[in-house]
């Protein structure tokens, strides 16, 4: 799958999350944040250079519930996750290698 542009307003349930099989980057975050928007073409190339990744996008924000499960409190946070295991994270972003290195492991 390839590169997701925007925030969807809807987010799947923690228990679809966990029971998507392979490698799955999960981005929280807001269309409005300025930290999220300067993150996007590093997220954009490491997400175009890594095959058989899942991409999923996930507004956040108080009251979903999705983001608390996963205990994100700053935006953007990538979260690699492995047959429903979480294997990395990466908060905030700053380069594609940083995010490039979490998808490597």
């Amino acid at each position: 799958m390839s590169y997701v542009a925007k925030y969807p307003e809807t987010a799947p349930d923690r228990a679809e999350i966990d029971a998507l099989p392979g490698a799955l980057l999960i981005e929280f975050g807001v269309d409005w944040c300025p930290h999220c928007q300067g993150a996007q073409p590093f997220i954009e190339a490491a997400v175009q250079a890594a095959s058989g990744l899942r991409h999923i996008k996930v507004e956040d924000g108080p009251g979903r519930r999705l983001g608390r499960s996963f205990r994100v409190k700053l935006w953007p946070t990538l979260i690699l996750m492995r047959d429903g295991q979480e294997i990395g994270r990466v908060v905030r972003p700053t380069s594609t290698r940083e995010i490039s290195d979490l998808l490597a492991g």
